[in-house]
């Protein structure tokens, strides 16, 4: 058994540095499906979800799916709100709203970080592209009903005008302003 956590506890530490191989990565999930106490056996921290998120964002999902019911969850998605926005961190976040539901806190400062990311970004080439990948990813929360955007919905506004030049910003301004001001999940919000 302790072989098998060195062994996963390894392969992590891997990953916190660069990708792993498909098969590592199968190793580290199939381990951690065997054994799901194992996550708690890592010595993983938050801090570490930011190069896992980059590197190997199958495994993140995995990991924070594992902690669903832990303490520390909070821990590990206040990072996550708080990552650098990148396609990886949106794919993580994206791949948890299908498989769990998150607080709403959470999805709030991780959209408002988004489009702060993306009005701070001082290469414009990079720019436009984030503000496309925000623009598609909160419609999809939206049309999917994962964030009740009524909160957010001055500031996601803003976000589009500021942006209106970008086909998708303009799209997602026109779903908000056609929204009604009714609550999408009454569980959120």
């Amino acid at each position: 058994l302790s072989k098998v956590v060195d062994m996963v506890r390894e392969l992590v530490g891997r990953a916190l540095k660069m990708p792993l191989m498909p098969a590592q990565q199968a190793t580290v999930l199939t381990e951690m499906e065997v054994d799901p106490l194992l996550i708690h056996r890592l010595g993983l921290d938050p801090c570490h979800l930011p190069p896992l998120v980059e590197h190997t964002p199958a495994m993140a999902v995995e990991i924070l799916i594992k902690l669903a019911n832990h303490p520390q969850l909070y821990d590990f998605l206040t990072v996550l709100a708080r990552t650098e926005l990148s396609l990886h961190s949106m794919e993580v976040v994206n791949r948890l709203t299908s498989v769990m539901e998150l607080p709403s806190e959470f999805m709030h400062l991780y959209i408002t970080n988004c489009m702060h990311s993306c009005e701070n970004q001082q290469d414009k080439y990079v720019q436009n592209r984030l503000v496309r990948l925000v623009c598609v990813f909160l419609q999809s929360l939206i049309r999917n009903r994962v964030v009740n955007i009524t909160d957010l919905m001055h500031e996601a506004q803003s976000f589009c005008v500021n942006f209106s030049r970008i086909r998708e910003a303009a799209k997602l301004f026109r779903l908000l302003k056609a929204m009604p001001d009714a609550v999408h999940k009454s569980s959120q919000g």
